[in-house]
This record gives structure tokens, sequence and C-alpha cells, in this order.
């Protein structure tokens, strides 16, 4: 979601900054506690994953609904960060995509808070259920179901900051979503199966 300034009234705004903000303070806070090996490693791949997530998501791929389709990125990093790491990432990522046009500043809180904060903790808790029985299922159900519950999220935002309607926006973001979650719900099980088999200890960092 990369909303334009002057979509939101500021004080809506403001609220979804601050609970970024709060996001935030928790990561750089656990990040203190973890041993400093980790730290560094944590700090390159959040670098990385960052890196990657702004090409990913600046790419344009037609869809049949007519409406180019984006890919998230942030339901991989968050299977091998966590949670609040997908969050950091996303505010990194889509503050540098403001500074070259793509979304404003005034709404990268609203931005982070469906595509970094609702994501990834949908993504977290799904997965963490999920993959208790089966891996790959779990990478799979979350990422869609993460993206799906955003997708609800964001015609939520949009309905309070007056920009449409629920029944307009429903029917339209939730198939659209639905299909974008599937593809990369393959993606990003593949992916991780691909890290298992290169760099396992990707996956034993500390999630945070």
């Amino acid at each position: 979601m990369h909303l334009p300034d002057g979509m939101m009234p500021l004080n809506q705004a403001l609220i979804y900054w601050i609970i970024v903000i709060i996001c935030l303070v928790i990561f750089f806070f656990r990040l203190s506690s973890v041993e400093e090996d980790q730290r560094v490693k944590r700090l390159v791949l959040t670098a990385i994953l960052t890196a990657a997530t702004i090409i990913v998501s600046t790419i344009t791929v037609p869809s049949p609904f007519g409406i180019p389709m984006h890919f998230f990125l942030i339901p991989l990093v968050v299977i091998i960060l966590g949670p609040f790491s997908g969050t950091t990432v996303t505010f990194f990522a889509l503050l540098i995509q403001s500074l070259i046009g793509l979304g404003g500043l005034t709404v990268i809180g609203a931005n982070v808070f469906v595509i970094g904060t609702v994501l990834g903790l949908s993504v977290y808790c799904i997965y963490k259920i999920i993959s208790k029985f089966n891996e790959s299922f779990g990478i799979f159900i979350a990422t869609l179901l993460g993206i799906f519950i955003a997708s609800i999220s964001q015609i939520i935002i949009l309905v309070i900051g007056g920009v449409a309607t629920f029944e307009m926006l429903l029917p339209i973001f939730t198939v659209y979503y639905l299909f974008i979650g599937i593809i990369e719900g393959f993606i990003t099980t593949f992916i991780v199966s691909l890290i298992e088999k290169i760099k396992p200890e990707f996956l034993t960092l500390k999630k945070i």
C-alpha cells in the first residue's frame, strides 16, 4: 500500500505513526538483548531484506484483474527474523520509497501499519500455530491469510479515512489480495525451503 499525502486526515495518520513507532521501539529494545554475534547477523540480514523489499515492492506485475500486482516480501522477513522485524523492514523500505515519490511521508505510519505490523503479526501468529503440524503448509497459509488480513485492515483504514465505502472496496480488494497471497505463498515457501538447504542457520535466529 502506497497511500499518497493528503488522502488521510493528519490526526488519523498520527495514530498509525504512533503505533509504528511503538513497534520500532520494541524491535530495537529486543535487539539490544540479543547476543552480539546474532545481533550482527540480524542487522546484516535486515539490511539485505530491506533492500530486497524496496526492489521487489516496486516491480509491477500485470494481473488478470486489470490492477498491477506488487508483492510484499514481508512474510519472508517475518518467518526468518520475526514480526517486529517485519515492521522495521517495511518502515525503512517505505521511507526510502517515499523519498523517490512512491507514497507520502505523512501516511508512512498507515502504510507501515498495514504492510508491516498487521501483516507481520498475522503471518507470525498463524505460522507459529500451523507449522507445528506441517512447516511448508504453515508458511503458505500464514502468507496467504496474513496478506488477506492486511487487505481487510487496509479497507478499514480507507473507509475510516473517508476515501471509499466498505461495499466498494471489499469485493475488489479481497479477491485481488487473495490472488497475490496465493502466488506469494508459493514463492515464500520455496525461498524458505531453499534457505533451509543453503543457510539453515538463518532460520535459527531469535525471532524479534
